[in-house]
């Protein structure tokens, strides 16, 4: 599926398409992701992968 198709299905203006899908997304809004999960009939973890961050832990020390 383009992106294109993906944002004439999710009314997802492309432009955050494109951020979602070059990884450039701070944040996602939780419509966004019901949009998502919908057009792809999946559930959230599909989506989504939890990936610490390893700077986070240098600071710690």
């Amino acid at each position: 599926m383009t992106q294109k198709a993906l944002a004439d299905l999710t009314k997802i203006r492309p432009a955050t398409i494109s951020k979602m899908y070059y990884e450039e997304t701070k944040r996602f809004e939780v419509k966004q992701l019901d949009k998502l999960c919908k057009a792809f009939n999946c559930e959230i973890s599909e989506l989504l992968e939890y990936v610490p961050d390893t700077k986070d832990k240098d600071k710690n020390k």
